[in-house]
């Protein structure tokens, strides 16, 4: 089996100082830090239906790529929600109730108290909310719910019908707003002002900062558990991962260079073409905004401006940025779905490919081989974010439901997938 993932791509490599310290000289452990994940790995790790999301090795796209190895992280499990936005919305729902809570008693409960409704009188009238493309959104109502808080969540146009039912399963009240996912993040922002709300975005922005820095916070967990399950004394030599805001990259990029900065992997973050604030902000050195409707099937990712607190991180902590196009995600969807040379079929989301889409294209490049020093004995690590959160547009991409490749999976590994 061949294949062959469609460009253009672009490639910036950081001109700035790269992980030129020890992480937290410079004011990183203000924003992430080990201590504070223990205490959110703490927190999760207690929740029902937690369990390490798996880690698949493709050994037969490695093969192909003429790499080592490529390490996916199927984040499609995470909490029974679709992606690995749970561990971050949710968590920040919770530190936020905490805080509450103890502002008023001087106790601060964990997570099983108000599972179990102990102080729902007091949060029952505290409203969660954020804009979102339709996993933070999810995860930000699924938190609300489960810790016993009201929950509005914001949504602009381009985000599909199932996406809105879906959060809305959770109970959220659901409202439209015309524009970008930037404009339904003042939208959020603004009303949350007159209504006294509290506002758990995904992206920072000057004099909000504390929440997101929780949210990224939590997905430092997804890190931690791939350190547990690569095989001993097997370390990634590089990471390629979903841009965005910016919020997963910053988290997995200073959990790698606070481990270790001798022995950090070449990190590069990637991005739709359409939607490139974080390249832009490299070439320019400083946050830059995206322009247009930022009109990409990676819905997830369609953000015209970085979170600052994660450009804090990224500005000197990723080697690389990256662009992909719409064709090189649904190429790189089907190639999972058909699985190559032996790999197992997985189930990926539009958003969840563009990290292993970039890996791909680069790998393919022989002057991008060269670039970030990708060669036989490279080990590739990617994050697959999301599953099928819209079920009738993966159909379309990939051209079969994604009960049909999880049928394949299962006769291929034995067992149902997870």
């Amino acid at each position: 089996m061949t294949f062959s993932i469609p460009g253009p791509f672009s490639m910036v490599l950081n001109t700035m100082p790269v992980r030129a310290e020890i992480y937290g000289r410079s004011g990183n452990g203000e924003v992430l830090s080990q201590e504070a994940l223990d205490t959110a790995i703490g927190e999760i790790s207690l929740w029902p239906g937690y369990s390490q999301t798996p880690l698949v090795e493709l050994d037969g796209l490695a093969a192909a790529t003429r790499v080592e190895k490529i390490f996916y992280k199927d984040e499609s499990t995470r909490f029974g929600l679709g992606s690995f936005k749970a561990l971050g919305g949710a968590y920040a729902v919770l530190r936020l109730l905490q805080d509450a809570v103890q502002a008023a008693t001087g106790i601060r409960p964990d997570s099983g108290e108000f599972a179990a409704g102990a102080h729902r009188a007091r949060t029952a009238s505290m409203t969660v909310t954020c804009a979102t493309d339709g996993n933070h959104g999810r995860s930000v109502a699924w938190g609300a719910r489960a810790f016993g808080c009201a929950c509005v969540i914001y949504v602009h146009a381009g985000v599909s019908q199932p996406r809105r039912a879906a959060i809305a399963a959770y109970g959220a009240e659901v409202r439209e707003v015309q524009g970008t996912y930037d404009d339904a993040v003042r939208k959020a922002d603004s009303d949350a002002r007159v209504n006294g709300w509290h506002v758990v975005s995904d992206t920072s922005y000057e004099g909000y900062t504390e929440i997101p820095r929780n949210v990224m916070q939590g997905y430092g967990v997804i890190a931690q558990e791939v350190q547990g399950q690569l095989p001993p004394g097997m370390r990634p030599t590089h990471v390629f991962v979903q841009g965005g805001v910016g919020g997963l990259a910053a988290s997995l990029c200073a959990w790698f260079w606070e481990a270790d900065v001798a022995s950090a992997p070449v990190f590069v973050v990637v991005e739709p073409d359409q939607a490139d604030c974080l390249q832009r902000s490299a070439r320019a050195g400083a946050p830059v905004v995206a322009p247009g409707k930022l009109d990409t099937i990676m819905a997830g990712l369609a953000c015209g401006e970085v979170s600052l607190i994660a450009w804090q991180i990224l500005s000197h902590g990723a080697d690389a940025f990256m662009t992909v196009a719409d064709e090189a995600a649904a190429a790189t969807m089907r190639l999972l779905a058909d699985g190559m040379k032996g790999d197992t079929p997985i189930v990926a989301g539009e958003s969840a490919v563009a990290g292993l889409a970039g890996a791909l294209l680069a790998a393919g490049d022989e002057k991008t081989r060269e670039a970030l020093k990708l060669n036989e004995h490279s080990v590739v690590l990617v994050i697959g974010t999301e599953g099928a959160t819209d079920p009738e547009l993966y159909r379309q991409i990939v051209g079969q439901s994604a009960e049909e490749v999880r049928q394949r999976t299962a006769v291929c590994s034995g067992a149902a997938q997870p």
